[in-house]
């Protein structure tokens, strides 16, 4: 059954203001992304469905209501595409919230209760990562967003009720068997990340072969296709410092260790490829959107586990017509390569030493991840994404005619550098009050001589007129030779200093670009240890500061 109710009806237990007789009625829902519903009817239905009134419809979750939007009519009929009523939360704006510390429950209720005007929507999560969050000037909708970004979990959509869940779906034993003879299903393969023989790369290059020759580099998959799959890939280890290590052997034994431990994970995930498979044929004991699916790939020889992660369902028939399960989705990798090589070939011909340059890790993470990037095209921009739709992603390019921008945390998150129009390269913007970790900053200058003074600047993201004071707790220095060599140099590991008062430490505001800047003042009476010459660099291999 499908019903009209008025544009501010919230309880739709009657029969609302008409009962209608649709010519088509589907409802199309995606994990984390789109979820409306498709609706022609006759003419005579085209006083009811007007910009604003509410259609309920059957749907295998319930009765949902969904706001029409733009209805179209011609002279037989009239076209409805309406949106489910969870994104009314456009219409609220949040203007300044801060979640502190918080777990997504109460992270949404906080957001939640700072809209303007006030929320018809009652939130709930069961995620408890502890997260935080400042919203400014951003609609709830867009908050939402940005929280699946940060705490993670899947979007629960049902009328007025917003939840965000740590697993959805259930597995009630539903099994597909893809074979020529089953025509409604259809299968798109992507081979680009399988290996079954990888080579791990670790901190600081580390191989797994770095403590004992006899042992082998390569990680191989028990899974093996008819053509080999080997590749290299370079594992983050910034959680291992050397500190906390008795000796060289222990520490270089620990990224060993983890570098296996990633590797074999990686092995698991990639040995085969990824699928997704859209079934256009009713599928039974299927409930939402998160259910298992055993799926049966003779051609392939393995029994692949997935999820439903989109469908259409016909309200009128009472079944599903397209169910899509699985985890890929195609990219435009060569577009995305290019792009990338070009921008990598740019920065190696224009920056110098004075500003920050890709390391070989850097480089290796880039090149491995050709196959694994997405391209979006608007006209006005081009979003390279690490996910899709465009909501999910977490790692963002956005490029336009000013530049390009980065961004670790979504669309709506802050794009942290940037490398503008001019040639500009702009640092990392780091938030106060958290102990960071820098590495590959360079300073160049005439090292060899003494009362040599080094500068370099951080960018920060918070005012500074909230800044009291700034500690610099730790600084290692790694001197870069001409041969690509280093040589660690423990000279500086200072103390705190207080803004206001202390000039080893000055604070300047770049009005270029309205960021506010820490810039550290390095300096020696004598000439640094180990420099032999003035084309040599000074590298801040890590600093660790805390704004207060």
């Amino acid at each position: 059954m499908v019903r009209v109710f008025s544009p501010n009806d919230k309880i739709f237990t009657s029969n609302g203001d008409v009962v209608i007789n649709p010519l088509k009625a589907k409802v199309h829902k995606q994990d984390n992304g789109d979820y409306y519903l498709d609706l022609e009817t006759s003419l005579d239905y085209a006083d009811y469905l007007i910009e604003g009134n509410i259609v309920v419809a059957d749907t295998p979750q319930g009765e949902q209501a969904f706001r029409i939007t733009n209805p179209k009519k011609t002279r037989k009929k009239v076209t409805v595409k309406a949106w489910h009523v969870f994104y009314d939360s456009e219409n609220y704006l949040i203007a300044d919230s801060y979640v502190v510390d918080m777990n997504c429950n109460n992270a949404l209720d906080h957001l939640n209760m700072a809209t303007e005007p006030s929320s018809e929507f009652t939130t709930l999560s069961n995620i408890s990562t502890v997260d935080s969050y400042r919203c400014v000037r951003k609609s709830l909708y867009e908050a939402i967003q940005t929280v699946l970004e940060h705490w993670g979990g899947h979007l629960v959509r049902d009328n007025f009720n917003i939840k965000i869940m740590q697993n959805i779906g259930v597995d009630n034993g539903v099994t597909v068997r893809y074979a020529k003879n089953l025509k409604e299903l259809t299968c798109e393969e992507n081979w680009d990340n399988v290996v079954t023989k990888l080579l791990p790369v670790g901190k600081d290059g580390i191989l797994l072969n770095d403590l004992d020759a006899s042992q082998s580099i390569y990680m191989v998959s028990d899974k093996q296709w008819d053509i080999p799959y080997t590749k290299t890939v370079s594992f983050e280890q910034n959680d291992i410092e050397q500190d906390n290590y008795q000796n060289e052997t222990s520490y270089k034994q620990a990224l060993i260790d983890d570098l296996k431990e990633q590797a074999r994970g990686y092995l698991e995930d990639n040995c085969m490829p990824q699928v997704n498979y859209t079934m256009k044929a009713n599928l039974e004991n299927v409930t939402d959107i998160g259910d298992t699916v055993e799926v049966i790939d003779e051609r392939l020889k393995v029994n692949l586990m997935t999820n439903i992660i989109a469908f259409e369902y016909d309200c009128i028939l009472g079944k599903y017509t397209e169910i899509e399960f699985g985890n890929f989705k195609k990219s435009l990798s060569n577009f995305a390569s290019s792009v990338v090589s070009s921008a990598t070939q740019s920065a190696k011909n224009e920056v110098d030493k004075s500003v920050p340059i890709i390391s070989d890790t850097v480089t290796q993470n880039i090149t491995g991840s050709f196959s694994s990037s997405y391209v979006q095209y608007d006209g006005t921009k081009i979003l390279i994404l690490d996910s899709i739709p465009v909501e999910t992603a977490k790692n963002v390019i956005l490029i336009n005619n000013q530049g390009i921008a980065f961004s670790n945390s979504g669309i709506n998150g802050n794009f942290k550098s940037a490398w503008s129009i001019d040639g500009t390269l702009k640092s990392l913007y780091y938030s106060s009050g958290d102990i960071v970790a820098i590495s590959d900053i360079y300073c160049a200058g005439n090292t060899t001589s003494s009362n040599t003074k080094l500068y370099f600047s951080i960018p920060l993201a918070k005012s500074l007129e909230d800044i009291n004071s700034i500690t610099l707790t730790e600084m290692k220095l790694n001197v870069r030779h001409g041969n690509g060599g280093y040589t660690l140099s423990n000279d500086y590991v200072t103390g705190g200093y207080d803004v206001l008062s202390d000039s080893a430490i000055t604070i300047t505001n770049d009005i270029k670009t309205g960021a506010n800047m820490v810039t550290f003042i390095l300096s020696k009476t004598s000439a640094y240890n180990g420099i032999n010459d003035t084309t040599e660099t000074i590298q801040v291999h890590s600093i660790k500061f805390t704004c207060n």
